[in-house]
């Protein structure tokens, strides 16, 4: 969704501000270092885009708490899309930032929203090209249901249950200039002429 098309849409609700997006960090960085025993051997890796920013804002937080700075990757899972013929529109394809191993390693992959499962598909599929690590867990800011495919979180920052015409909207200061989360209302979205 482009930032032009968020001006189109009737926000029925602002799920998280800046606040409760930062106390949300502390939380899940909390359990991400209690889950798994502390921090030896992991690695966060964010998806592109706004993946990439919760996993840099988690891995902060990490090193407050623990004072350990931990490996962070950044993956872009695009061309691994089931999706990616069938789309009209050209997709953005970026680079990804990935100069170590990750076999034998335990991976956090970080998202903003999860949804139907197919981007964490995605990204899995992309994993496992670069190597196989000793455990991939899943980590997301938010969780809206309506799964796909039979993938779950490991670590998730609020539940927002929606309907078929509703979508979140996950906003981060670095590229929208602002934190938020919004619960948008498409069933009767504006069109552009």
């Amino acid at each position: 969704m482009a930032k032009e098309d968020f001006l189109f849409m009737r926000i029925k609700a602002k799920i998280i501000d800046e606040q409760n997006m930062a106390r949300i960090i502390t939380r899940i960085a909390h359990e991400i270092i209690e889950k798994n025993k502390g921090t030896l051997n992991l690695i966060l890796m964010g998806v592109k885009t706004r993946g990439e920013f919760i996993a840099k804002r988690i891995q902060a937080k990490i090193k407050e708490i623990d004072n350990v700075e931990i490996t962070l990757g950044i993956l872009d899972a695009t061309l691994y899309r089931d999706d990616f013929r069938k789309r009209l529109k050209q997709p953005q394809v970026s680079v990804s930032n990935i100069t170590f191993d990750v076999s034998d390693k335990n991976i956090i992959l970080i998202d903003d929203v999860l949804y139907t499962g197919r981007t964490v598909r995605s990204a899995l599929n992309a994993l496992m090209d670069l190597g196989r690590p000793n455990t991939i867990q899943l980590c997301v800011l938010v969780d809206r249901g309506h799964r796909e495919l039979p993938i779950r979180a490991d670590f998730v920052g609020k539940n927002i249950p929606t309907s078929i015409n509703e979508e979140v909207k996950v906003k981060v200061s670095e590229v929208d200039g602002e934190d938020a989360v919004y619960l948008i209302d498409v069933s009767n979205e504006i069109k552009e002429m």
